[in-house]
């Protein structure tokens, strides 16, 4: 191409022009800068170079590549095992007001553009990454926020953000979830938030289409109630009429309500703990789900499946949703949970009459779909059997991915029947 040319040329506006390098001397401060060009959020120690004297943990940081342009901005904490986490790649200069329009825009997508009140008052109004707000998701229940923080920079703001998801969500309470381990690392004090957090109840109800729900964030397990699985909650009881149908850990037993409202005849909803067995039983009450219909069963899914199987029990419809098996990026460790979700998936699978229904979740993030997907399949193939797979599904539009940091999927279905 000739110097002409090259002029003419326009950029590409898909990679926009970074400006000329600065010198240090000359970078807005507090900064960072990367030893490595990067578009994902998560900036780990082995990626950051220097970083100004003047920033403080969670302070909000101009971030410059290993050249000296200004290619982003994010939040700081030495102490964390995440650094830096990069809220916004632009070389303009962001300020906090970033946070207010990043909060307008993720409540007007699901209120605006997905409608979600009008079908439910439990959804998700922020999904970290995926809402430009690294280290924060938030669920609405009712009138009340559960927020989950992962940064000691969102831990500082989110008090200033609230009267703004009140004011947008008509909500009244909140509730902040602090991993401990996490807390000690980033210098987060959940105590700091008491005032704040008094007045928020441990159980309130919930609507979900036709279908009530207590959460109770006192004794469940993370939010106590699960918004990701709602889509595939209606669409797992369109499916069952007439059927018989085994949920393997039912939780509270959202998909077994479903499966009663959807007209399935009999069905058997199985978890190991006691706490959730007794919540999902207030669920059916709440639904008015006659105990002729639904059983609950008190049990390691492992086990039960078993000897459901030594029994020669089969079933019309089988749902499986384990908990998370893969915990680790250590191969050892990762071996050991993939046999988990293979030996589940096998079992489970064998109770699934010719051409009945099989529906299987992980909501391993460390586990791509193409991944789980085949492990379920060998462990079919191992019983001489086939799987006609129809459909491949995730978690509600209520939480969006964005597109440089795909690995934060974390729930996957499989819809099939097995023949």
């Amino acid at each position: 191409m000739s110097d002409e040319t090259a002029e003419k040329t326009p950029l590409n506006p898909f990679r926009p022009d970074p400006g000329e390098p600065l010198p240090p001397e000359q970078w807005s401060k507090p900064w960072a800068q990367l030893k490595f060009v990067s578009f994902q959020p998560a900036i780990f120690p082995r990626m950051l170079g220097d970083v100004s004297r003047d920033a403080r943990p969670g302070d909000l940081v101009a971030v410059y590549d290993k050249f000296g342009h200004r290619v982003g901005t994010g939040l700081f904490n030495p102490r964390a095992k995440m650094p830096l986490r990069v809220v916004v790649h632009s070389n303009q200069p962001i300020g906090e007001e970033y946070f207010e329009m990043a909060i307008r825009r993720a409540v007007a997508l699901r209120q605006d553009m997905f409608k979600l009140d009008e079908s439910t008052d439990a959804w998700r109004v922020i999904n970290s990454d995926g809402d430009g707000i690294s280290g924060l998701t938030i669920d609405r229940y009712a009138d009340t926020l559960y927020c989950d923080v992962y940064s000691l920079g969102i831990f500082q703001r989110l008090p200033k953000w609230l009267p703004l998801l009140h004011a947008l969500l008509g909500t009244k309470h909140v509730r902040v979830h602090v991993d401990h381990d996490l807390g000690s690392l980033e210098g987060i004090k959940p105590s700091q938030m008491k005032e704040i957090t008094a007045s928020a109840p441990d159980k309130v109800r919930i609507r979900e289409g036709g279908v009530k729900y207590e959460v109770d964030f006192a004794e469940g397990h993370k939010t106590g109630f699960f918004c990701d699985q709602r889509d595939n909650r209606k669409r797992f009881g369109t499916l069952v009429k007439g059927a018989r149908v085994l949920d393997l850990c039912s939780y509270t037993g959202g998909f077994s309500i479903n499966a009663a409202f959807g007209g399935a005849t009999e069905i058997t909803a199985v978890d190991l703990d006691e706490k959730v067995i007794a919540q999902g039983r207030r669920n059916a009450n709440l639904n008015q789900v006659s105990p002729n219909k639904l059983k609950w069963v008190h049990a390691d899914a492992f086990a039960y499946a078993r000897q459901m199987m030594k029994n020669g029990e089969q079933f019309d419809a089988v749902m499986c949703d384990p908990p998370k098996f893969v915990m680790t990026r250590e191969p050892a460790g990762a071996a050991e949970g993939m046999r988990k979700y293979a030996d589940l998936n096998t079992i489970a699978a064998s109770l699934v009459k010719p051409g009945g229904l099989f529906v299987t979740c992980s909501c391993s993030g460390l586990v791509s779909l193409e991944t789980f997907e085949e492990c379920v399949i060998k462990g079919v193939h191992r019983l001489n059997r086939r799987m006609q797979i129809f459909d491949r599904t995730g978690p509600g539009v209520d939480h969006p991915v964005y597109s440089n940091c795909l690995e934060s999927r974390y729930l996957k279905l499989l819809w099939a029947r097995v023949v």
